[in-house]
């Protein structure tokens, strides 16, 4: 038995929505508020879920999977990219890691977006921080596997579709 690209995008849908689910759990139950880094991550999630569940709905033929796997594949790609960068920021000795900067609210009502893009992918401090971790694994690191998986998922969609194109 083969699963179909649909039910495919279906659980990254599924798993997206569990992840952005658990984010707001993190940050409005437990409190842990989300640093720069983190809520670009978030809002890549949100891409993901919103690109899947169209996916999924859509059902398209032939090119349509390959353009759909391969928006996958990118945002994964992105996201991973980000995640990556802090979890560097992360691993940096404590002497090493950048100072904290203003918050994302303050620079978004005080600066133009051309000098916020910059500062944001830089970090700060609280982007360096781990304030919770899961297996010994962080927010960061957790974000990155997951990344990961979605490229994954976006790449076996593509090659699998193309495939039985030919």
């Amino acid at each position: 038995m083969t699963i179909n690209n649909r039910v495919l995008f279906l659980g990254v849908f599924l798993a997206c929505f569990g992840l952005l689910g658990f984010g707001l759990v993190l940050q409005h139950v437990i409190h842990l508020e989300p640093c720069p880094l983190c809520i670009l991550q978030r809002i890549v999630f949100i891409v993901i879920c919103a690109t899947a569940l169209t996916a999924a709905i859509h059902n398209p033929k032939h090119s349509g999977w390959t353009v759909y796997s391969g928006l996958l594949t990118f945002l994964s790609l992105l996201g991973g990219g980000i995640a990556a960068w802090q979890v560097y920021l992360q691993h940096l000795p404590p002497g090493q890691a950048p100072e904290c900067g203003p918050g994302l609210d303050y620079m978004l009502e005080a600066m133009p977006l051309a000098k916020i893009l910059p500062m944001i992918f830089k970090g700060s401090g609280e982007c360096a921080e781990v304030t919770w971790t899961f297996l010994d694994m962080s927010i960061a690191e957790w974000a990155l596997g997951w990344f990961v998986l979605f490229a994954l998922v976006g790449l076996v969609a593509a090659f699998r579709r193309s495939a039985s194109q030919k």
